[in-house]
């Protein structure tokens, strides 16, 4: 997500505006005897897919430590505090990845951009790829700082929808509902994909507030999405929505178990509210819009 803009893809030759790349291509003329034209592009995918891997390992590391944390403390309002937490950090890794990659360190902000047709699908596979290995990395620099109690209680602060509890009369599932839980995915990617990341996209908008403000309104309306997903439902068991596939696969990954059961919400929910979204836009056209 940019603050400008997302940053387009150079690959991109569909679409009609002519693409902005990550930095100034040189022309043909201007390249070195023997110099790969492609060479430039290719350093520039690599070098943003870097930024993309660190970005989430910092983000996920600093989302399950603020989730661990919140919840341990017994402070009174732990959803409140965590969804505070969760904007700040937020907006501040899209202000320090903006500059490199664009700042998407979310599949699901990387799936609007491909289906809207800003970037091609091989750097969004690179892109998803370097967010869900930064992800499991993230995941296991938290694993490797915390105690088996903590890891056990908390899971490692993972995505669930369900869990198993021991109680008088044997074992338990509490949680919430498969298809709830697929919906409140759904609905809660496109309401972060509306009301904020459609800012980021808009090269209009995006100029006219700055790329500062973009970026706080994405973590403003991500935490209060987290707010809303796990005081709305207020279910023990249930996580709240995980907005972050790549986050979900850490835990995952790293703690197994029941962190598997009903894994999949967290990607098909995202990506179902990608498609519903980029629908959304491809329905309004260009001159239609408002123009400043």
């Amino acid at each position: 997500m940019a603050g400008t803009g997302i940053v387009e893809d150079e690959e991109n030759i569909y679409d009609r505006n002519k693409v902005q790349s990550f930095a100034s291509i040189p022309t043909p003329g201007q390249l070195k005897e023997g110099e790969d034209p492609k060479a430039p592009l290719l350093s520039k995918v690599w070098r943003a897919s870097l930024a993309e891997l660190l970005g989430t390992v910092v983000l996920v590391f600093a989302l399950d430590t603020i989730v661990i944390s919140t919840l341990q403390t017994e402070t009174k309002a732990p959803n409140l505090v965590m969804s505070v937490l969760v904007a700040v950090v937020v907006a501040g890794l899209l202000l320090a990845t903006y500059p490199i990659s664009g700042g998407h360190i979310n599949p699901i902000v990387t799936f609007a951009a491909l289906f809207t047709g800003l970037i091609s699908i091989s750097r969004a596979a690179i892109f998803i790829l370097a967010q869900s290995v930064g992800g499991i990395l993230g995941a296991l620099a938290l694993k490797a700082v915390v105690n088996s109690t903590i890891e056990r209680t908390y899971s490692l602060a993972g995505c669930t929808v369900t869990i198993v509890v021991q109680g008088q009369h044997g074992s338990t599932e509490i949680g919430l509902g498969t298809s709830q839980a697929l919906w409140l995915e759904i609905i809660c990617s496109f309401v972060f994909l509306f009301a904020s990341v459609w800012m980021a996209f808009d090269r209009r908008q995006a100029k006219a507030i700055g790329r500062v403000m973009v970026c706080v309104m994405l973590g403003i309306v991500l935490g209060l999405l987290v707010y809303i997903s796990t005081l709305v439902t207020a279910t023990k068991g249930y996580g709240g929505a995980g907005l972050n596939p790549a986050r979900c696969l850490g835990s995952a990954v790293v703690r197994g178990g029941h962190l598997w059961n009903g894994h999949w919400i967290f990607w098909i929910g995202p990506a179902i509210g990608c498609v519903a979204f980029a629908l959304y836009v491809k329905m309004i056209p260009s001159e239609h819009t408002h123009s400043y």
